[in-house]
């Protein structure tokens, strides 16, 4: 795929409105935002493809690798693919229609590297074009401050969200398991929404790193996840988990007690070590030897919403050990599981309510040199456009210390920007 043009890159708003518009005329597309966060591993600002030219709609690892050999490929991993890699079977109903892996070659892809001012376009000529007008012309046809009608609600009585909880404890009890992710959903079987102005809306409130907007025909998810499940830079691989969260405070003092607090809290930093051990087993599979590394534990970061604690691991893929090769071995990511990890995932399965589909999944991109990154797919509403079918799935890590009724209380401040219409 060439590049077709080089040109100054405008503000990462507009050039999220024109993509987002540009991205209607094709049945697939993926966009990538980073809002302009702080990323020592982050290779681009903004990255978004559109069209497909070819596509795998299975993980067969070799024809994927062979497909992207110095290639562009965007895509996405569902939950369910845990089905094929722990030889598990799905026990409720799929309401969405992604496959459990997606990958795909672009008509046009459209990048901004960090530290550059100048967006790159590639693919073909005549669709670059048409996207290379928009940006010069600034033409955006749709209004992205239309009112949406939606109301989430839940599931889960609380009673019965905190009787699985004690379920989840004393299976920690018996030793079956230290730690599981337990997820509930919010719905609503009925929202008139326009996907494209409720990404926006909402990205504008809440920024955060590892935004994505994914349409998959008439399938859509809108991510807004603080989350990396792992980057590739060369050999390199990095992959940041998330355990510990707690509230933004009213005011300035308040904020800073409430971090304090959650860096020193034993429950959420116990939640944390032991899914970065986790992560350090996963990664040491594909591994060269002794270059497993915790680069950093616990680190205490901010967004809108809530505070979280991420910790980075970091790894030196062995020779023979592919990118595909990584994803087998690691995936669905330890946050969104527990430990260990097949013992949790069939609790996962037996305990939780729905079927999380692409939630807990992961999407992202592999570029032209074999890097890559990929999010995790949490703070998403998934929505399909026939079915009018709205879902937002939270969830928390349940350890011997856990509350049922806090762990119920962190479901709601995870949840608390989607669960009714707050984008106006």
């Amino acid at each position: 795929m060439n590049k077709i043009y080089d040109y100054a890159a405008p503000a990462l708003e507009i050039l999220l409105k024109i993509s987002l518009d540009f991205q209607k005329n094709f049945e697939q597309s993926l966009i990538l935002n980073s809002n302009h966060f702080k990323d020592n591993y982050g290779k681009y600002e903004f990255i978004a493809a559109f069209g497909v030219e070819k596509q795998i709609e299975v993980f067969d690892k070799n024809a994927i690798a062979l497909l992207c050999k110095d290639k562009w490929l965007f895509g996405h991993l569902n939950f369910n693919l845990k089905n094929s890699f722990f030889e598990l079977e799905n026990t409720k109903a799929n309401k969405f229609k992604f496959s459990d892996s997606s990958f795909f070659l672009p008509k046009v892809v459209l990048c901004l590297k960090r530290g550059e001012t100048n967006l790159s376009i590639y693919g073909d000529k005549s669709e670059a074009k048409k996207l290379m007008d928009s940006i010069k012309l600034d033409k955006i046809q749709n209004d992205f401050e239309v009112e949406q009608k939606f109301e989430l609600k839940p599931r889960l009585e609380k009673e019965h969200y905190i009787n699985q909880v004690e379920k989840l404890k004393a299976e920690i009890q018996y030793g079956n398991i230290y730690e599981i992710n337990f997820c509930q959903e919010f719905f609503d079987p009925e929202a008139d929404i326009q996907p494209e102005a409720l990404f926006y809306q909402f990205n504008k409130n809440f920024p955060v790193p590892f935004s994505a907007f994914y349409k998959h025909k008439n399938q859509y998810l809108l991510s807004f996840s603080p989350e990396r499940y792992f980057c590739k830079r060369a050999d390199k691989i990095f992959s940041q988990p998330i355990k510990g969260t707690a509230r933004r405070g009213a005011s300035m003092e308040e904020d800073e007690e409430i971090k304090a607090k959650l860096k020193e809290d034993l429950k959420e930093q116990t939640e944390n070590v032991m899914i970065v051990d986790l992560v350090r087993n996963d990664l040491s599979q594909t591994a060269q030897r002794d270059t497993v590394k915790v680069q950093e534990l616990c680190g205490l970061y901010s967004f809108p919403n809530v505070h979280q604690l991420i910790s980075t691991i970091s790894s030196k893929l062995k020779e023979d050990a592919s990118l595909w090769d990584l994803i087998e071995t690691s995936f669905p990511m330890g946050s969104m599981t527990g430990v260990p990890k097949h013992m949790a995932l069939q609790l996962i399965d037996k305990l939780e309510a729905v079927n999380r589909e692409i939630y807990s999944g992961s999407v992202g991109y592999v570029d032209p040199e074999g890097d890559a990154d990929f999010n995790v797919i949490i703070r998403s509403l998934v929505y399909s456009l026939q079915e009018k079918y709205l879902s937002l799935m939270v969830g928390g890590a349940i350890t011997a210390l856990a509350d049922a009724e806090m762990e119920y209380e962190e479901c709601l401040l995870k949840a608390k920007s989607f669960l009714k219409n707050k984008t106006q």
